[in-house]
């Protein structure tokens, strides 16, 4: 693997490598810089993230992640055989997450654009272009190109406040419209049987693990049980796609929604929960799906100030919505009133998907995780043979720690009544 984890690491046990990856190469948390590898979680708490394995790679401090990362990629395939076995590299670029940063060469070519985050967005997304280019050069030259699947993926939805764009679709990083889950990516591969198409087949995230051990192989027995299926007649071939549905999300946590109740939720659901689920040509979302405007790509100057309003989506207080995405993929047309049969139906498959949930566990933050505190860089701070007992740690700190978390719980509520101000005047 090489580049950004983000999947946790308080005990080594949680790192790429105690995961199933023979190597690793890149950083463990997620706003990091690109040139410096600082990333911080809160004022004051900073440390250094670019990691080689299971150590520290200070040396590499001051090149442009995107670039290391393609170099380290190429230098893998350089020296492994592509005859011997096969080989599995993820490569989850930093790009184009904030903080927007790129080699000023880049940014030249779109000067002419007004928008200033929407210019540095764009030099981003130009080096990751580049970057595929020279991996699937490498592909050629090393010899394993005839023989290759490369998938290239996005993780979530743009955010139009850094640049990104998802226009015509509603909504926006971080919640539950189309704007926020519909991934865009691509398959290329000499194996594809019908290639240069467009596949509207339903894929998850999840179903690239059994596509991927099939395709290499693997003992497609050990993937039984799990919620991906293998997807590749779909891609390949045009078939229909195995998956019937997808559960977005059940966020327990999410501030509950005023205006639901398990009475609007027709006895089956609590409404005032934050969920989603896809179902063929269905989709439902209770609770509050996040902020849920059409908002159109941020060229113009001085975006977001004053550019929100070209269109802008009032509609009476809800906790239901029912969509035909498939005939209606920018989730214009509520249909939730004219179908309850569906959304009883599709209440019922969210009560399913809970009963086998597991509880979500969200422990306060450690202090021991400080860089500071561990060579000034992100690093696991459990030891593995230690017990969890993070929950009963807090009680046994001094009152130090427990103003300091006081402080930190202010700025985390100031930070939150600023975003809120910021929605609200959106």
């Amino acid at each position: 693997m090489v580049g950004k984890w983000h999947l946790g690491f308080y005990k080594k046990e949680c790192l790429p490598t105690r995961r199933g990856f023979d190597t690793y190469f890149g950083s463990l948390t997620g706003s990091v810089n690109y040139y410096t590898y600082d990333s911080c979680d809160g004022p004051g708490l900073c440390g250094f993230d670019l990691h080689e394995g299971e150590s520290v790679a200070w040396s590499q401090r001051g090149k442009y992640s995107t670039h290391l990362y393609t170099q380290r990629v190429r230098k893998i395939l350089a020296t492994h055989d592509p005859q011997s076995q096969p080989l599995f590299i993820f490569l989850s670029f930093q790009a184009v997450h904030t903080p927007l940063q790129s080699p000023q060469e880049y940014v030249y070519p779109y000067r002419e654009l007004g928008n200033v985050a929407r210019r540095k967005y764009a030099a981003m997304v130009s080096v990751v272009d580049e970057a595929v280019r020279n991996i699937t050069y490498a592909l050629r030259k090393y010899g394993y190109y005839q023989n290759s699947v490369i998938i290239f993926s996005t993780d979530n939805g743009g955010q139009p406040l850094s640049g990104g764009s998802n226009w015509p679709l509603r909504g926006r990083k971080g919640t539950y419209w189309e704007g926020g889950v519909r991934g865009l990516g691509f398959v290329h591969s000499p194996l594809l049987r019908r290639k240069r198409r467009v596949s509207k087949a339903l894929v998850h995230i999840t179903d690239w693990y059994p596509t991927l051990v099939g395709l290499a192989g693997g003992n497609e027995s050990l993937t039984e049980g799990v919620d991906g299926y293998n997807v590749w007649q779909a891609i390949s071939e045009g078939k229909e796609s195995p998956r019937l549905e997808i559960l977005h999300n059940i966020d327990p946590l999410y501030n509950h929604a005023h205006c639901g109740s398990l009475q609007k939720g027709y006895g089956i659901w609590n409404t005032a929960v934050q969920a989603s689920i896809r179902a063929g040509d269905w989709k439902l979302l209770t609770g509050n799906p996040g902020y849920g405007d059409w908002i159109p790509a941020p060229i113009l100057p001085g975006f977001p100030n004053g550019w929100w309003n070209l269109e802008r989506h009032t509609q009476p207080r809800k906790s239901v919505f029912l969509f035909n995405i498939s005939g209606d993929p920018y989730e214009r047309v509520d249909l939730s009133e004219q179908r309850p049969d569906v959304v009883k139906e599709l209440l019922a498959r969210l009560v399913y998907y809970n009963r086998t949930a597991v509880p979500v566990r969200y422990p306060s933050e450690d202090p021991r995780a400080d860089p500071h505190l561990n060579g000034g860089a992100w690093v696991p701070w459990v030891g593995d043979e230690e017990e969890d007992t993070l929950d009963s740690f807090y009680q046994k700190k001094n009152k130090d720690w427990k103003t300091k978390l006081k402080l930190s719980k202010s700025r985390s509520f100031i930070r939150r009544l600023n975003a809120r101000m910021m929605s609200n005047r959106i």
